[in-house]
């Protein structure tokens, strides 16, 4: 048993693409402090990052992500002496072995298949006591036979679902501004995060569609970063100059995880990427158009599609938008995908997360 407050040490990947990691690592993060005010927080995050230098919690910066960069790492684990370290899709052997050594408990996170499959070799499995697969089992898949052989004969670790991860808003934290009543406004997201390779211009595609939907007379309301948002901020007030100004379209800029979760349940339909954001929106309960922005999402949006809990899109505006206009026409279809939405209950993986690390919180 350890003396001192707890101490969390999150190591998710990061760099100058994606936030994903970075987004549900610091989710869960701000949900232990609320709970446990004392708790102490540290995370590893790349220089390259965008949101490193504006990180809520102290950090330690490497050139790129964690993961190549073991000796800071380890050095680290080994100073400070995490009670949990929370390794999100990143890691090498050297810094899970570091952090057993050091008797702190190991939690790893896979969001891709690539890092599932690493999780589950054995010299992983004797190294990680906790397993969590960072989507619903319906679009992550459940466990193969292998997977439940090598988790039969080790005995370890547990595996668990998170299904989708919410951050929470401050307590009476009302609904946001400018957002209409429910079922009159399509909801836009491509996603917080940087561009992707091969994907660069996806906030652009986004934009443009939800421009051509409201050209046709949609409400819409887009959230997406701020150099997309800042664009149509200045294309709405260059069009007011011409007396032209969209009355429809509204730029939100990026928003709290807390408050886009409320645009989507009031949406009528959320257009979305495929990651993380599309899951946050079919549990909302939202019919959702989902347009893949990086290769891994692929495989989830078909997985969601043959669930019947959303439809897809290629990243191309007008196709976007056909894809959008058309389900919107379709109102059983869109009624259909909601209801089918909300019968999945999706869990909150913020509360299965600290359902976990209280035990360890607790207990140390």
């Amino acid at each position: 048993m350890r003396d001192g407050d707890p101490r969390l040490l999150f190591v998710p990947v990061s760099g100058a693409f994606g936030m994903g990691e970075f987004a549900r690592s610091a989710a869960i993060a701000r949900a232990v402090q609320q709970r446990w005010p004392a708790a102490r927080i540290h995370f590893v995050l790349s220089r390259q990052a965008p949101y490193a230098a504006g990180a809520p919690f102290p950090v330690t910066l490497v050139p790129s992500s964690a993961t190549f960069h073991s000796a800071v790492v380890v050095d680290l684990i080994r100073s400070w002496r995490p009670h949990v370290v929370v390794f999100d899709n990143a890691g090498r052997t050297a810094q899970l072995r570091a952090a057993q050594r050091c008797g702190a408990r190991v939690v790893y996170i896979s969001a891709r298949d690539r890092q599932r499959r690493k999780a589950f070799r054995f010299r992983w499995m004797r190294l990680i006591d906790e397993h969590w697969i960072a989507y619903p089992e319906f679009a992550a898949g459940s466990l193969t036979w292998n997977e439940r052989l090598k988790r039969r004969l080790l005995g370890r670790p547990t595996v668990r679902y998170l299904d989708v991860i919410f951050a929470r808003g401050p307590p009476g934290d009302g609904e946001p501004a400018a957002s209409p009543q429910r079922g009159e406004f399509v909801l836009v997201v491509p996603g917080g995060g940087t561009g992707h390779p091969g994907a660069r211009d996806a906030s652009a595609q986004f934009l443009q569609a939800a421009r051509i939907l409201a050209a046709g007379g949609i409400a819409v309301r887009y959230v997406g970063p701020a150099d997309a948002a800042d664009g149509a901020a200045d294309g709405a007030a260059d069009g007011a100059a011409d007396g032209a100004a969209d009355p429809l379209f509204l730029a939100l800029g990026v928003l709290p995880q807390a408050e886009l979760a409320k645009l989507m349940r009031n949406a009528r339909l959320t257009v979305a990427n495929g990651g993380s954001t599309l899951l946050q929106a079919i549990a909302c309960g939202a019919a959702c158009v989902a347009v893949p922005i990086a290769g891994d999402q692929r495989e989830r949006i078909r997985r969601c599609v043959a669930a019947g809990v959303a439809v897809h899109a290629p990243l191309d505006a007008p196709a976007i938008a056909a894809r959008a206009q058309a389900l919107l026409r379709d109102e059983p279809a869109r009624a259909a995908l909601a209801l089918r939405a909300h019968g999945l209950a999706l869990a909150d993986g913020v509360e299965v997360a600290l359902s976990v690390l209280g035990r360890y919180i607790e207990c140390r």
